[in-house]
This record gives C-alpha cells, structure tokens and sequence, in this order.
C-alpha cells in the first residue's frame, strides 16, 4: 500500500470551506500538527477560542476528507482552541474548591511518574514500574505521555501501529500490560512541532478516547518539567498520586523539588521519590562507586516529608534491557537488578490500596 502523501491531505482539506471565514482551512492555517505514518494521519484544527465546541463540525468535516482518502487506515483530528481561564469563585468563607476532574471509564487508580528534568531515567521507571505492578496481579496500563520525547515503543520494541474501534483507540498489549503512546503514530526519529493547545488535546484524548478499562491502575510516564502537558494532566485527569524520579546529584533534585511544588499545588499526593542511577556496581570486581552521589534522594525526602521509594542502581543489564525493549522486570523479575523496581511496585500498590479504602471526609468550618 502507498504512503499517503502530506500533499494529497493538504488537497482534501483544502476543500474543506469555514462557514465563518469563508476560507479553506488550509488558507487560513489553522490545520496545525501534521502527522502521517503508516496511514495514520493526525492533526489539529486551531480555531479562536469564542468558536469553542462550536467548530466541531468543522473538524469532523476535517476528518471525514482526509479519512476519505485512498490508503489512510485512521483519522484523529482534533479541536484546539485558547481559552481564557474563568473568574474564580469565593464561597461563603472563600475561594470554592476546584472541582475534580472526571474519572475515565473502567479505571480504578492514575498514578503519574514524573521528573522535573529529562534525563533521569524517568521513563525506564515508569515501564518497569508498571510491569512490576502487573505481575503483582493488578490490572495495568501505561501511557506515555511524553509527547515531545516518547520512549515507551522503544522500552517495549513495539513497532506496530494501534488499532481503532470505532471511535476508540486499542491499546497495544504486551508483558500483560496496555499500552498507549503518540510514538506509536510518528517515526522515531521524527519531532513533534506543536503548540501548547495541540498538546493538551492530544493528551486528553489520548486519555479519554483508547480503551483502558478495565484497568485497577494507569500509570502516566509524564512529560519532564512542569510546563502546560503537566499541568493538564494533573488538572484533567484524577491523579491518585505521583511518583517522582531524580538522581542523586543536587542539580536533578532542584528540579525534583520543583516537580513536587507543582504537584502539591494541583492537590496531586506525592506517592514518594525514586532515586534511579543511585550506585555504579562494577561488573569486574563489585566495586560500587557513586557517580551522581548518593543518598541525596532520600535526603530530600526526608526534608520534604514525602516518602523515599527506594534506590535504583546504575547497572548494565538495566540499560541494555531498556535499549532492547525488554524491561528488566519482564525478562528477569526474580534478579537483583528487578529487585529495586518491585519493592518500588510494593510501596505504589499499598499506597494505591490505602487511598481507595479512605472515605469522604465532612470538614465544618
């Protein structure tokens, strides 16, 4: 089957008149975002923010031409546009709470591992976390919603494309868990150049519209920082709690620290933090050696008064597993090199259970 060129979906959206400007979409430019891949085209429609929901006909418009075309296997079009955030509203002794966001169907917990930087191992702890959780007779799912830098396919050398059930993507399933990444979408070496309303829009679809359930826990390998992506997940999304991952060198937990501020600002519980890369164990004589330091994670939860979830060493077999799509806790979970990811799997699933047996609680002021 021939690749459906980025040219023929220009033509066919360019057919696609707005009733408001009485432009084609592509005139305006307001397609932003293209994707294709294997025959899967993904895009947004960026229209201004007073249209709202009301252009939604027009992006379905969108969809329709371009899933029209001969060799496209699936569309996923999407509606951004900016909004400005509404007046806060005060009750009778203050600002009102904000409201949670919705749950998704058939998901019991959504657990984020997150960093404040890139480079940590972030998402080589999210994936062995998420398998370790598996094999501990949980329901599991991982999203990688690192959209600018997504390593899931890579951590699980998955190279095929996810399918479609109608309206609903189906995660691709391996190692007994489900799996849901934009790296699925796009080539590997291939950027995603988009704005922030793009990336909020994918994120909750990719959220809302795969099919997780039934799931018991949904891990999020987050995007690093503490930018947009982040804040839309922990605003849409009902988070149990985070996981956050640092080295133990000073200049990865300032930014760690930074990661657990945003969090505790979106009323998000800090599960613990992880100190990944924490020993250097010389595979010739057993030396170990402290390349990023050591200790210094669980210092800084010691001072944060978070709890501390464990070492993770800096091993060879860990990376050449990752590297190879193979997580360590998959091809070994009886090793010592998996040992560090299921105590950290342990801690995660207790915490979980604690905060599904807790009741509403009646706070008179």
């Amino acid at each position: 089957m021939a690749e459906v060129s980025r040219e023929a979906v220009l033509r066919a959206l360019d057919q696609i008149i707005d009733p408001v400007s009485g432009r084609s979409v592509v005139q305006q430019d307001i397609v932003q975002g293209l994707v294709i891949r294997a025959g899967h085209v993904g895009f947004a429609v960026e229209v201004d923010a007073a249209r709202g929901a009301g252009a939604e006909p027009l992006r379905k418009a969108c969809e329709d031409a371009v899933a029209a075309l001969p060799g496209v296997l699936s569309v996923t079009a999407v509606l951004t546009a900016h909004q400005a955030p509404p007046a806060p509203q005060r009750g009778a002794h203050g600002p009102a709470p904000r409201a949670e966001p919705a749950g998704i169907p058939g998901v019991g917990a959504i657990i984020a591992v997150a960093s404040g930087k890139g480079g940590v191992g972030k998402s080589t702890v999210a994936a062995n976390l998420a398998v370790a959780l598996g094999q501990r007779g949980l329901k599991v799912g991982l999203l990688d919603a690192d959209i600018y830098g997504p390593s899931v396919p890579r951590l699980f050398d998955i190279k095929e494309k996810p399918s479609t059930q109608g309206k609903k993507i189906v995660p691709i399933e391996k190692y007994g868990i489900k799996i849901m990444s934009l790296g699925f979408l796009i080539r590997e070496d291939e950027a995603v150049v988009w704005r922030g309303p793009m990336v909020q829009s994918a994120l909750t679809q990719m959220l809302q519209d795969t099919l997780w359930e039934p799931l018991d826990v949904l891990v999020l390998d987050m995007p690093p920082g503490t930018g947009d992506a982040q804040l839309t997940i922990s605003q849409r999304a009902p988070l149990r709690g985070a996981v956050i991952v640092s080295t133990p060198q000073d200049i990865a937990l300032i930014d760690a620290r930074k990661a657990i501020s945003m969090f505790e600002k979106t009323k998000v519980p800090v599960l613990g933090i992880v100190e990944n890369m924490s020993t250097f164990v010389c595979p010739h004589c057993g030396t170990e050696s402290h390349i990023f330091g050591h200790g210094g994670a669980r210092a800084e939860a010691k001072k944060l008064g978070v709890p501390f979830l464990g070492e993770v060493p800096l091993v060879m077999a860990i990376r050449e597993t990752s590297d190879a799509g193979r997580p360590i806790v998959a091809t070994a979970p009886d090793g010592k090199e998996a040992a560090a990811f299921r105590a950290i799997a342990q801690d995660v699933a207790a915490a979980v259970a604690v905060a599904q047996r807790a009741g509403p609680r009646i706070v008179l002021e």
